[in-house]
Parts: C-alpha cells; sequence; structure tokens
C-alpha cells in the first residue's frame, strides 16, 4: 500500500512517532473509500482497536492531509468529510440535497470551459473544485 510508504516517510520527516493506531485508522480509511466524516471513521476504527479515541482519528486525518493522501470537503452539510486522493486526479461532486449521496465525475468539456473562462479574464487557476446540488435518480422517484 503506497500511502503507508507516503505516512511514514511525512512522519519520518516530521520526527513523529509511528504509531499502530494510526496504521489501523489509515487501513481503515483507504478500505471506507468515498467521503467520510471522521466520526464515520471513527466508528469503523474502534472495531478494530476499541482503544482510539476520536481525537486520534482527527489527528490522524490531519496528518493524512498534510502528507497527501487524503483530502477535506465541504458539501454544505454541517460536516467536513475526507477522501482518499486517488493518484492525484481531478474530479468534481454531484451531491443529493434530500440523502446526501455524492456522486464523483469527470468531464473534460467542464474543464476546458472553466480554462478558456480564465483565459478570456486573465486569470491563473491555482486550483478548483465543482459542486452541483440537486436530486439523484431515487430521490427523484
Amino acid at each position: 500500500m503506497k500511502e503507508k510508504e507516503i505516512l511514514r516517510e511525512h512522519i519520518a520527516r516530521h520526527k513523529m512517532k509511528q504509531t499502530r493506531q494510526r496504521e489501523i485508522i489509515l487501513e481503515t480509511f483507504i478500505k471506507i473509500g468515498g467521503h467520510v466524516s471522521a466520526e464515520e471513521l471513527y466508528h469503523k476504527v474502534i472495531k478494530r482497536d476499541p482503544s482510539v479515541g476520536l481525537a486520534t482519528v482527527y489527528r490522524t486525518l490531519t496528518l493524512l492531509c498534510q502528507s497527501g493522501i487524503a483530502q477535506q470537503q465541504e458539501f454544505g452539510e454541517g460536516k467536513t468529510r475526507f477522501e482518499v486522493v486517488q493518484d492525484y486526479k481531478h474530479h468534481d461532486h454531484l451531491i443529493c440535497t434530500k440523502c446526501g449521496k455524492i456522486i464523483e465525475f469527470e468531464n473534460c468539456d467542464i474543464e476546458q470551459q472553466q480554462e478558456q473562462v480564465a483565459k478570456t479574464h486573465r486569470f491563473t487557476i491555482y486550483s478548483h473544485k465543482l459542486e452541483i446540488y440537486g436530486l439523484c435518480r431515487e430521490c427523484k422517484k
């Protein structure tokens, strides 16, 4: 698992301790995939190791973000969610306002349009995120 090596290098570079709890949190986070809150991750982690505290999960998620393994997302629901950065590939999100389902998508046309808009306004894009809110197929029925 390349993420384990990335985390180990980050921890060593910052002279921190590598702990079994951090490894369990990372393994669980990767296994869950998707967009998970710290609390949701915590409930999965304590099934493997009941000694892990919620604060440890929060601190480890911060480490995962700092090391580039994870990124934070806010989807307008009042809580922060985290997702694995997969090969640093950009994607956008469709968010159902009824059930909270999050659908990831990639669209080259949208990316090109954004670049064209920036070029027209002589604007340099460093990063962006696109979130589209509405109803998923199931909730629309």
